[in-house]
């Protein structure tokens, strides 16, 4: 326990935010540094509470009350190693992950809970920045060999894994650098791609091969990979997105956020001097309320949007915990994140309880105004109210509605012929038993991909908990450490 009075004497405190007008004319990261002593602090909170809940809410099942405790007492080496036994990649979940550990710690039944998320990520920068983090090599290999398809989270996670228990592991990935979502999908202002880089330097230097541009059942079959490996890991996500089919559609100027993210991204990498889609000077409409919406509001803003406006079709959730998400469950909650910050600083503002009835185009196809409609709430169908129908001016419309499943295609579609029982589950997601395992004999899969859309912290934990089951295939046993089986049901 770090302080037995700490939860008593000290408030919950996270480090600020840069100013709005600052921030939004540079794609840096939003915090400010974070003062040592404030963050001891905050690890001191964590209380005794016999059974640490925080366990249960992370899907990584994180040492968490061990690494608060050896913070306060000043020991961040050990504290990097214990934060590491459970997690791959502590600086992406610490600046990415939504923290149900923080919905299901102790102290939050009546009190603001330990900042669990923001201890996270200070100890692994720390590490970084004294060179504690350094390649692990294995010490002897097993001539063995794994192909991991998709480099985004899972992927790396099973992939840094299987590198370390002596398998020769070898990365697809179609695009042409490694990250899969971490890369394209996250803004630079959320997480800076240094953080990226970084640990994959550290990932080759282990051992583990990168091929960018393969686009696994286009440039390689699947029988073709698995003739040429020992064992086959699917970690290529769920990015088959919803779409909204409603009149107007097909104008140009709407596009899936995913088709707008990647290049704003690529411009932060030096492949563009300015994004093919861009928001500049646009009235700019961001339809869907989460994560991914507010990625696309930060990115139109930092272009300099005229306007911007972001749709939900769902009521605006509760300020607190409502009656029917109770304690230690992950409640959906009103959220202020950086980029609603700069939404509101900018003029704009979120909108809820609509649905978009169509898209007006101008005479050119270009789309000029959306219509909508207020809606009553999920009890109702999302019924439209009459008389609520207007319009709002539309340049740009991006859908951030979430994602559906994999893509079908060559290699799904391939293997699912050579399956021997079903390859997709009900739910559209590649099947597979409690061992991670598909139809298909030597074929696993982790992550989004078998899954479904979910958070990294679950990608992560499958990817770790995949690798476990592929050396127990290969050698019969295993000392890697299995985070989760697929059959859990999560509290978030």
């Amino acid at each position: 326990m770090a302080d037995p009075k700490g939860f008593i004497t000290h408030g919950r405190e996270l480090p600020a935010r840069r100013p709005v007008d600052v921030r939004i004319r540079d794609w840096r990261e939003v915090y400010e540094d974070f003062p040592a002593p404030a963050l001891t602090r905050q690890a001191a909170r964590c209380m005794d509470c016999g059974i640490p809940f925080c366990h249960n809410g992370c899907p990584l099942g994180n040492l968490i009350p061990e690494w608060n405790d050896l913070v306060h007492r000043d020991d961040w080496r050990e504290a990097a190693e214990r934060l590491h036994a459970t997690n791959n990649f502590p600086e992406f979940t610490g600046r990415l992950c939504p923290a149900p550990c923080e919905a299901a710690c102790v102290l939050g039944i009546n009190s603001d809970p330990v900042a669990i998320k923001r201890v996270e990520v200070e100890i692994i920068d720390r590490a970084f920045a004294e060179g504690w983090v350094v390649p692990r090599p294995p010490a002897a290999r097993t001539g063995r060999r794994v192909a991991v398809v998709g480099s985004g989270p899972a992927g790396l996670a099973a992939a840094q894994q299987l590198t370390r228990a002596g398998h020769d592991v070898v990365v697809f990935e179609r695009a042409d650098r490694v990250g899969g979502l971490l890369r394209y999908g996250i803004p630079e202002f959320k997480m800076e791609k240094r953080h990226v880089d970084r640990r994959l330097a550290q990932m080759r230097a282990e051992g583990t091969e990168f091929r960018t541009g393969v686009d696994v059942g286009v440039d390689v079959t699947a029988t073709g990979l698995r003739e040429e490996f020992d064992a086959v890991v699917l970690a290529g996500g769920a990015t088959r997105w919803r779409d909204l089919p409603v009149a107007g559609r097909d104008l140009r100027g709407v596009h899936q956020a995913m088709e707008y993210l990647p290049p704003s991204n690529r411009v932060q990498e030096g492949d563009h001097p300015v994004s093919p889609i861009s928001a500049e000077g646009r009235h700019v409409v961001v339809i869907g309320g989460g994560d991914t919406g507010a990625d696309c509001v930060g990115t139109a803003i930092r272009q300099g949007a005229a306007s911007v406006t972001q749709l939900e079709i769902m009521p605006r959730p509760p300020a607190e915990r409502p009656e029917g998400q109770p304690w230690p469950t992950f409640p959906m909650l009103f959220k202020m994140e950086s980029a609603h910050e700069e939404l509101d600083a900018a003029g704009g503002g979120r909108v809820y309880a609509v649905s978009t009835v169509e898209f007006v185009g101008d005479a050119e196809g270009n789309v000029r105004a959306l219509r909508l409609v207020e809606v009553e709430g999920p009890a109702a169908g999302f019924r439209p109210i009459p008389g609520t129908e207007r319009e709002i001016p539309a340049e740009l419309v991006t859908l951030s509605m979430g994602f559906v499943g994999p893509e079908r295609g060559g290699l799904l579609e391939e293997l699912a012929s050579v399956a021997e029982g079903e390859f997709f589950d009900a739910r559209g997601n590649v099947a597979r038993d409690g061992n991670y395992l598909s139809s298909v004999d030597g074929v696993f899969v982790a992550g989004d991909m078998g899954r479904g859309q979910s958070l990294i912290v679950w990608a992560i934990a499958e990817g770790r908990s995949a690798a476990s089951a592929v050396d127990r295939y290969l050698t019969g046993r295993t000392a890697l450490p299995v985070a989760i089986p697929p059959t859990a049901r999560p509290l978030v």
